[in-house]
This record gives C-alpha cells, structure tokens and sequence, in this order.
C-alpha cells in the first residue's frame, strides 16, 4: 500500500466534506458537458434556419447551465478547502505526537532539519494533494469520460480519432511520472539539508559571530541553497514537457478533427454545428487527461513526502514499557549500576559505556568526573531511561528501570541537562514546567535553593519575567540556575545534575552545593562534573575513563589510591 493511501485515514473524520465536494463537482461538469451540445443547436438549428427565438432561448439555457455549474463549482471549492485544511492540521497533530513518543536514539538518527522538513513542507505537499483530488481528481476524469461519450455520440466516425490521441498522451503521462518521482525524491532530501543548515545556524548564530564565520556559513547555506535550486530545475525541466507535448498530440487531433470534418460536411454526412460540438468535446478530453497528467505527477511529489512522514510514524521508539511494567512507583532512591554496557546506534556500534557497576545509597551525592567523551552523561541518561543498556541492567530500588512505567519512573528522576533549555513564557512558567500545578511560595523555594531567587528579583517583573526564545535574554549561568529550580520543583527521589553548574561562578556553586546538602532529606544526588571543586564533598566519586570506573570513593581515599583523580586535582586546585 503506498504512503498516501496509508496517510488517508486522517481524512474520515471530514468524510462528509470529502463526500460532498465531488458530488458538486459532478454537478458543474454535468453543465460543463451541456455547452457543446447548446452550441451545435444553435448552429445547426437556429443559425442555419434563421430561428432567433431558438438561439436566444438556448443562449439563455447556456447562462442558467454556467450559473449552476459555478455554484457547483465553488462549493466543491469550499468543502474541499474545509476537508484538506482539517486533513491537514490533523495530520501535522498526529506527526508531532508521534515525535514527542519517540525515544532520543529514534530523534539522534532523524535530525532535528529533517523534521522540521516532515512537519512543515512535506505535510504541506500531502494537505495540497487532497486538495486537488477531490476537485481535479474528481473533475477531470468525469469530464473525460463524459467528453469522450459526448463526442462518440456526436460523430461516431470523428471519435475513432480517440484511439490514436489518448494512448499517445497515457504514454507520455507515464513516462513523465516515472521520470519525476526520483527527481522529487531528491528534492525533499535536499531540503532537509538547507533546513538543517538553517537550523544550525539560527541556534549557534552567537558563536558563528564569535568566531567571525559569517563568510563560511553563508557559504554553506549558499551551496545547500544551490543544490536544492538545481535539483528544483531539474525536476521543473521534466515538468515543462508536460504542457508542450499533451498541446501537440491536442492541436494535431483538433487539425485532424477539422480536415476529416470538413471532407464530412462537404459529402453532407455532417454538419458545422457537429463539427463545433466534437472539437470541443475532443479539447476537453485531452485537456482532461493532461490534468490527470499533471496530478498524477503531483501526485508523484506528494508520495515522497507522505514516505518522509510514514517513516517517521513507522518508526518505534526503542524505549517502551514493558507488559505489566509498574505504574505506581515511590522508590527511596537507591540507584544501582549492574554490569552495565552500552553503545548508541545498535549494538555493533562501539560502547561508550563498559561493564559500569557502583551504587547510590538514599540520601547520598554520588559525583562523576571524567574527561570529555568519558561517558559521563550517556551514564546518567540510563537512568531515567533516555536510553536502554545493552548489556546488564539498571535499578532503581533494587527495581530495573525497564520493568517500570517510564512516567511513573521519571516523576522520581529529575534531570537537569547538560544544556540548559528554557522556552518561551515566564519566569515562573519556565521553573514549574515539571509541575505546572505548583503554588508560588514552592517556585520560590527551588529557585532560593538555585540561588536563583536574588537575580530574578532583580529583573522589573521578578518571576513574571519574559525569557525570550531560548532564554537568549538571561546568561549561560542564570539558564543554569533556571534549569536547576525545575528540576528541584519536582522534589524527586533522585536528582541528576548533568554539568549543569558549568556556567556558574564557583562562589555561586558553593552555595549551590551547599544548599542541595542541606535540603537534600534522603534524596539521592548524582552530579557530573568537570570541575574538581565541585565533587569534593561527594559521599562518592566515580572517576571515568574510557567508559569504565577506574576509581571510585571518598575524595580523601582517592588521592590517596588514584593517581588519574590526583592529577585530575593538582591541575586544578594547584595552579
């Protein structure tokens, strides 16, 4: 079943729409069929006899005939606009929905331009098509058909003309729809590629500037830019021929019509009138056809797109609740570690993380250090179940964190990310984003406890504050304490910082740290870190290298045993 058909069901709830704009259709191409016929009586009847009355009559029929087929017409318009809009939205919904539930290895592998591409452009595509089937689909083939009986029946001798004309035209229709549908194919590759330049560099515009690479990243979008532009002519190029070859089989056959037609009148076997009739008949056969010609190739665009987005409603996030998993789970936050293995992109990728074993007692702040691309956040990722392990497990009171409902798990795993997200809205929106229900007097306390309490006062609104997109009105650090308030506001069993004091000054994260020990009330904390001063007061520090535990301990006992974790120190602390 090709992707359009299977996109269709978005379509059944405005059945009614789609049901009644072609029954309207039908109305207007049933006029439209009538004005040939109205105009070989006219000159077959009324001019040629000299019958006035009977032209002015039938002139007046042909008016009433348009009047009620432009009223079919536009409300064919209108139900079918309402029906593909409604399509539309729905879908888009449906898509959207469908990339909140997908795990983050599904959303590393799809790429945020590609996306952006499915949910904006290629829904566009597929809304469009709905739009054109149910009035040119629907239009096109009935006056087809209904020209091709007219003018049978107008000169049966005339229309053997037809068996030559269409299989022409079909043969030209199909060569072009095999020829364009690779052609747009790449097209729509194409433009994820823009949009993922785009998307890069409206995130990372400051650093772009920083560096001063205005040159080199206009260049890229350039190329990108030039690539889609290309792809685009060519896929137009093949659309071009379309027109021209369809106008020449058409304007031979109204040629041959005429010539035959007039050997025809001339023998008195046919008269002008009939001859008027089946010219019109034949330019609306084949004036049919190249429409059906050019939805089909529409059509070809449209299914590349609706393949884009039944890939991603095709795709199963692979983090999924296992049968019978637990709903109801308010654990003391004993976290363990199990022999744990992991790597991204399926299992013949290469681990980031290599038979991993410690544990989190309740109540205890388990700190993680290591170099960049130790493993430190791939770590911490397995716990709320970002990702699953691929060699032994992980648990949370004694519980693998596979066999418990993912909502349930993360209301008791609050994470405060590595990069700090904040979205349009308040203040006060941004640190209740967990919790939307939370009164002000809880906001305020986890933001005193992020020592974020003293700089949002300091702003004219406080907590009614406006942060801009991505928080680009407030710095690295205040983001960082913003983030850290929404994940206390949670009051989770197990809290994990994940280098999210980064940007904070060390006079600022000393009250941090101090703060979250005072409060801490039997909650597990797991911080990762690169600076050493921040895991000093750890109950426990891991040291990792390479994906394994090469030390792990108090601070005192590790610069005692760890040669890696003592130099880590003296390049800090001595300078």
């Amino acid at each position: 079943m090709s992707a359009t058909r299977r996109l269709a069901r978005f379509l059944k709830p405005y059945r009614h729409w789609a049901v009644l704009a072609p029954l309207l259709m039908m109305l207007e191409v049933a006029m439209d069929l009538m004005q040939p016929r109205m105009v070989q009586r006219i000159v077959d009847q009324g001019l040629a006899r000299g019958d006035m009355p009977l032209v002015l009559h039938t002139a007046l029929l042909m008016v009433g005939f348009a009047a009620i087929g432009a009223v079919g017409g536009t409300g064919c318009t209108v139900f079918s606009v309402l029906a593909a809009q409604g399509f539309g939205a729905d879908l888009r919904s449906a898509l959207f929905a469908k990339v909140q539930s997908l795990s983050f290895g599904n959303l590393d592998r799809l790429e945020t331009g590609r996306l952006i591409t499915r949910l904006t452009n290629d829904v566009t595509q597929v809304q469009e098509l709905v739009m054109m089937m149910l009035r040119i689909m629907v239009r096109a083939p009935l006056l087809m058909v209904g020209s091709l009986v007219m003018a049978i029946f107008t000169s049966p001798t005339l229309a053997l003309l037809f068996v030559v004309l269409i299989p022409l035209v079909l043969a030209v229709v199909i060569w072009l729809i095999n020829k364009s549908h690779p052609l747009f194919s790449e097209v729509q590759r194409r433009l994820d590629a823009l949009n993922t330049v785009m998307q890069e560099n409206l995130a990372g515009v400051r650093v772009v500037k920083a560096f001063v690479r205005e040159a080199h990243e206009i260049g890229r979008f350039r190329k990108a830019n030039e690539q889609l532009m290309q792809q685009n002519i060519t896929a137009a190029q093949v659309l071009a021929l379309n027109m021209p070859l369809v106008m020449l089989i058409l304007n031979s056959g109204v040629v041959a019509a005429l010539w035959l037609g007039g050997v025809q009148v001339k023998a008195g076997s046919l008269q002008v009138g009939q001859i008027i009739a089946f010219t019109n008949y034949l330019t609306q056969t084949l004036f049919s056809i190249m429409m059906v010609s050019m939805l089909t190739m529409r059509l070809s665009r449209s299914e590349a797109s609706a393949e884009r987005i039944q890939e991603v409603f095709d795709s199963q996030p692979e983090v999924v609740n296992r049968p019978g998993a637990l709903a109801e789970f308010a654990p003391r936050g004993r976290v363990a570690f199990e022999n744990v293995t992991f790597s991204y992109n399926g299992a013949d990728a290469e681990p980031v993380l290599k038979n991993v074993s410690f544990v989190a007692e309740p109540g205890q702040t388990v700190a993680i250090l290591g170099s960049t691309g130790a493993g430190k956040s791939s770590l911490v990722h397995l716990i709320p179940r970002f990702y699953d392990v691929k060699e032994g497990r992980v648990t949370v009171d004694g519980i693998d964190v596979r066999d418990i409902d993912e909502t349930a798990l993360r209301r008791q795993i609050s994470i405060a990310l590595q990069e700090s997200v904040l979205f349009s809205g308040t203040i006060r929106d941004n640190i209740r984003y967990g919790r939307p229900d939370a009164g002000d007097e809880e906001v305020i306390a986890a933001a005193k406890l992020a020592q974020a309490h003293d700089f949002i006062m300091s702003f004219p609104d406080g907590y009614d504050s406006m942060v801009g997109q991505r928080g680009v009105n407030l710095s690295g650090g205040q983001k960082q304490r913003i983030a850290i308030a929404r994940a206390l506001l949670m009051n989770p069993s197990v809290l994990i910082l994940d280098d999210s004091t980064s940007s904070v000054d060390v006079e600022t994260e000393a009250r941090l740290q101090e703060a979250l020990a005072a409060a801490r009330r039997g909650r597990t904390n797991l911080i990762v870190a690169q600076r050493i001063s921040t895991v000093l007061s750890a109950d426990q520090i891991l040291v990792l290298d390479n994906g394994q535990i090469v030390a792990q301990g108090p601070h005192a006992r590790l610069m005692e045993t760890s040669p890696i974790y003592r130099e880590i120190y003296e390049s800090q602390m001595e300078r």
